[in-house]
């Protein structure tokens, strides 16, 4: 079949990625809590145990039946009996009875009896071993309950999430040393061109060194999969076919960057038809810079044509390359065709966005979806987005950039002062 540029949109190409591919089951590996930072769960973590385990201040100040202080003012203060100084990290010995108040730290363990805590700054302790209470609280003012943060048996965190510092830390509360994750895919990379040459070697008349293998390798690494820089292909059919399938050999996915217009030189759409089937799906999507972007696969490993130049190779990674891997981790579900729509705003995982107004005219062409990278200008009144044009061979464009807005396909662009959702770049 001729795939040359039968162009989709981004939501067309999508789904027509996820509706010829569909993910194997992630497998699961055990690694250290300490290593788990970013990592997608491989299995529901649920928790064995209340967190906290008891009751516990919030405060420095007394524990106390909460009735015992109901109508408490300065000018009245309510007069209770110190019996008890709990120390941190101990057990309570006394039971507090009505007009009892023990002594407690915060995060000190609460007394059977008592039902909230006074903060000691509305107190005066006496001579006499009593205290004075000056201000009355409400039962559980001041107090975490048992379970509050977490109860035994329920659902912390589930299948699919991935996990940033504060999931370790509730990790870390429960006791979970060995972390359920799924593995990474590992995803082979592939330059093509015979202009190209290694990053070390020192370029001659009209080379350039290679800038793909490693921002691809690099975003790979990002999005969660294993990297496999496989090296750079010459320009000829054999030579690209001979590298894809030692990548189809040693990887779950090939990325081959360059190679996927339709110019004498550019062999990966024919590659990987010959290496079907499936062979390929989509060849060319309505979106700049990525337009001449190649899906297919090779039994159920995905094969990835990207543009030569760097920014449309990043870019079209982020719109199906990213997803993809999250999909073979488990961290989207590629049958919600919902997930999907949402995806064609690149936003294949949750990522910060900030609200700004361009600061100039950008312009478009209807018909296909426009990503202008863009640097932020904060002054009194918020942010400014900055619009950096340039070719997408520039890799400085994105250096320069802090992020992106996208034009809508069927937009003739923005005005100077439209306010836009700049997707932040991720590290």
């Amino acid at each position: 079949m001729d795939w040359f540029f039968q162009v989709k949109t981004v939501e067309e190409a999508l789904k027509t990625l996820f509706s010829h591919w569909s993910p194997p089951p992630p497998q699961v590996e055990l690694v250290h809590l300490t290593e788990c930072r970013t990592r997608v769960l491989g299995a529901d973590v649920r928790s064995n145990e209340d967190i906290p385990p008891h009751c516990r201040s919030t405060v420095d100040g007394y524990a106390v039946l909460a009735k015992d202080t109901f109508g408490a003012s300065e000018s009245l203060p309510a007069i209770l009996q110190v019996v008890e100084d709990i120390p941190m990290g101990s057990l309570p010995r006394r039971k507090l009875t009505a007009g009892l108040a023990s002594k407690i730290p915060t995060g000190g363990i609460l007394p059977d009896g008592a039902d909230a805590c006074v903060m000691i700054e509305h107190t005066e302790s006496l001579p006499d071993g009593t205290v004075l209470i000056m201000k009355p609280v409400s039962p559980g003012e001041n107090v975490i309950q048992k379970g509050e943060d977490v109860s035994a048996g329920s659902l912390l965190l589930p299948r699919g999430s991935r996990l940033r510092p504060p999931d370790v830390g509730a990790l870390a509360a429960l006791g979970v040393c060995q972390v359920p994750v799924a593995k990474k895919p590992t995803v082979a990379v592939v330059s093509t061109g015979d202009e190209i040459v290694p990053p070390e070697a020192s370029p001659g008349p009209g080379q350039i060194r290679d800038i793909n293998s490693y921002s691809i390798a690099a975003s790979v690494e990002s999005a969660g999969g294993d990297p496999l820089i496989l090296g750079i292909a010459h320009d000829t059919y054999d030579a690209l076919r001979s590298m894809v399938e030692r990548g189809l050999e040693a990887a779950d996915m090939v990325i081959v960057s360059g190679g996927s217009s339709v110019g004498v030189r550019d062999h990966a759409v024919r590659v990987f038809s010959d290496l079907g089937p499936p062979g390929v799906f989509v060849h060319g999507v309505a979106v700049r810079p990525g337009k001449p972007v190649i899906m297919g696969a090779s039994g159920n490993k995905l094969l990835f044509g990207l543009p030569g130049h760097p920014v449309s190779a990043l870019t079209a990674f982020s719109l199906f390359v990213r997803p993809s891997i999250d999909a073979m981790l488990g961290a989207l579900d590629p049958s919600n065709l919902a997930a999907s729509a949402a995806i064609a705003g690149a936003e294949t995982v949750i990522e910060p966005t900030v609200t700004a107004r361009l600061t100039r005219n950008v312009s478009s062409a209807p018909g296909r979806q426009d990503h202008i990278r863009v640097r932020l200008i904060q002054d009194k009144d918020g942010f400014w987005a900055e619009p950096i044009l340039g070719k997408s061979g520039l890799i400085t464009t994105m250096v320069r950039a802090q992020g992106e807005i996208v034009v809508p396909r069927n937009s003739e662009g923005l005005q100077k002062g439209t306010t836009v959702q700049v997707r932040l770049y991720s590290t």
